[in-house]
């Protein structure tokens, strides 16, 4: 597998992009975000007209993803951490990032303690601001107590609604099927989850 490195547009803020090419990729041609750049996975035979159509073509879909995804959700999401963080955690709890994904489908959030990320499954989207208000500070208590103990619990005691916050995502996931939240499942990582 061969590399190459390209910048997008040198006069916009625009992430570095890396190409990635693979004798034993035939056909397909993926992209992913990592870090700063996007890297783009094209087979080695590509002719370089070929390429750099399908290179900017997957750039395009990365970029139009990663702004879905940088949405102006994000950005309130992260103002109500602050808020819930000042109000619960005595401003204790400081995350480097919060963010909406798309790829949990088995957990309500999720967070990684060593790099300080967050990020809330899409699926709380339309459900009562007191529920996310809870997913959101039950990650943020883990920036502080990455696991389930007693003083993880102390930490979340002042929230007036956990109870009932617990008891309406437990019911959402019967409905659905699903098993019901374990105070025991580990929600932290300790890497962070690739964004889908």
């Amino acid at each position: 597998m061969s590399s190459s490195s390209v910048a997008v547009d040198p006069d916009a803020p625009e992430p570095e992009v890396e190409i990635r090419r693979s004798t034993r990729r035939r056909r397909t041609v993926s992209a992913y975000r990592e870090g700063d750049r996007i890297i783009v996975l094209v087979p080695a035979r590509l002719s370089a007209q070929e390429e750099a159509r399908l290179v900017a073509d997957m750039v395009a879909r990365v970029q139009r993803s990663t702004a879905r995804r940088k949405s102006p959700g994000d950005v309130e999401l992260g103002a109500d951490a602050e808020r819930l963080s000042r109000r619960y955690l005595g401003g204790l709890a400081r995350p480097t990032s919060v963010r909406w994904v798309d790829n949990q489908r088995t957990r309500w959030g999720s967070c990684t303690p060593t790099r300080g990320t967050i990020r809330l499954s899409s699926r709380l989207a339309g459900m009562p601001a007191y529920v996310v208000d809870y997913v959101l500070l039950h990650e943020l208590a883990h920036l502080l107590r990455p696991d389930h103990s007693p003083a993880f619990w102390e930490l979340l005691g002042g929230y007036p609604r956990l109870e009932e916050a617990k008891a309406y995502l437990d019911g959402v996931a019967f409905g659905a099927g699903l098993p019901a939240a374990d105070d025991d499942a580990s929600d932290v990582d300790d890497a962070e989850e690739p964004a889908s």
